[in-house]
């Protein structure tokens, strides 16, 4: 281990639970009449004290703590605050560590807010979608706009100066200027960071199913192309600057959690269908990746992790090569690219030595742009950007 420089350490708690799960979900949520909320912090709190023993995370303190769903803000204060608790006794928080917390604006999810922020939460992140009402019971939220921005003013008197909103658009018929007068709505708030993305009808979803019987009537590559660049142009006009495809951010206010995913961080994930990833210096596969991802179904989740304090379904591992065009493939989302002194820290090799061959043709077509200091997808290259980062793969 002499001479290997760990990334910065991540934790990721996933609260699987929601009074009602949207029909374009694909996230790991499920409903549940009475969640077995005193199971379920006794499992994590066992991933916790597992993961601190093991070789790979022994010793490291955590930077960022990221509570996502599901619907964290469903969860008893009770339990997020035993988690942090629990989780600064067995690491340690670097110095500022983030710590966000997903979060519906439903009444009674904001009623909690307060004792979230006493618990530690220093960052919110809502799960707005929409500001119009009609868009709002198309995508089937519990809340309305009024309870949205109402939401918003709880959680500024409870001390939250750290807020994301999250928000779609694309939406079945949805025109330009509505979309814009959502975005100028929550501009309007003063939020410090705002996640855009266009809807995806994703697999599996009651969403594709419903689509695959009667097409919904999503935009078109024109509107989409307008909606996602008069988004950016907004925003940056607003002083949210984009630091990553679908994120935008005050100076100073990116989410440092996520960014350290894109970054290629390490990350322990405990929770229901939680995902984790260590870079691997201690076995035969020195400079490769382990990642694993646990027990979906809650139930099964918190008997496994009471048992054994860890609850893995599946484990992969990816070698050296492999792990390089991975980080390629998530570093590419970032405005600044992929730093390529920090790449080649990680992997022994420059980035262009690696990929060269999948490289020059997007440099030639003006897509990527490349530098002493970094790689990094052009203004038109953000467009083919899925592309562009699966080349490597």
């Amino acid at each position: 281990m002499a001479g290997i420089v760990r990334s910065p350490l991540l934790l990721y708690v996933h609260i699987p639970f929601c009074a009602h799960k949207c029909h374009y979900c694909d996230f790991n949520s499920h409903q549940r009449p009475a969640p077995d909320w005193q199971g379920y912090q006794q499992a994590l709190i066992a991933e916790l004290e597992h993961w601190a023993e093991t070789p790979m995370f022994a010793g490291r303190k955590l930077s960022s703590i990221f509570i996502g769903g599901g619907t964290p803000s469903l969860a008893p204060p009770e339990l997020i605050d035993a988690v942090i608790e629990q989780a600064n006794k067995l690491y340690g928080f670097e110095e500022n560590i983030e710590i966000s917390l997903e979060a519906n604006p439903g009444s009674v999810d904001a009623g909690h807010f307060a004792a979230y922020r006493q618990a530690g939460i220093n960052r919110l992140s809502m799960g707005v979608q929409s500001l119009d009402d009609r868009e709002l019971k198309w995508l089937e939220r519990i809340h309305d706009s009024s309870e949205a921005l109402n939401a918003f003013d709880i959680a500024r008197d409870a001390g939250f100066d750290n807020i994301n909103l999250d928000l779609i658009y694309g939406l079945p018929n949805q025109p330009l200027d509505q979309w814009l007068q959502s975005l100028q709505t929550a501009i309007a708030l003063g939020t410090e960071h705002l996640s855009c993305y266009q809807l995806t009808i994703e697999p599996h979803t009651k969403l594709a199913t419903t689509h695959a019987i009667n097409p919904i009537n999503v935009p078109d590559d024109d509107l989409a192309i307008a909606m996602f660049t008069e988004t950016r142009n907004q925003l940056q006009s607003a002083g949210l600057e984009a630091y990553e495809i679908s994120n935008f951010a005050k100076p100073g206010l990116k989410c440092r959690h996520n960014d350290g995913y894109w970054k290629y961080h390490d990350y322990i994930g405990i929770g229901a269908g939680a995902v984790g990833k260590w870079d691997d210096w201690i076995s035969e596969n020195s400079g490769g990746v382990t990642r694993y991802c646990n027990i979906r179904t809650p139930e099964s989740y918190i008997k496994a992790a009471l048992k054994s304090g860890e609850a893995i379904n599946s484990r992969e591992s990816l070698t050296k090569q492999q792990a390089a065009a991975e980080a390629i493939w998530v570093g590419l989302r970032r405005s600044n690219g992929i730093n390529r002194d920090a790449f080649r820290d990680r992997f022994g090799h420059d980035l262009w030595a690696l990929f060269s061959d999948e490289f020059s043709p997007w440099l030639n077509l003006g897509k990527l742009e490349l530098n002493n200091e970094q790689l990094s997808l052009s203004s038109s290259g953000l467009l083919l950007a899925d592309e562009i980062s699966a080349s490597v793969l």
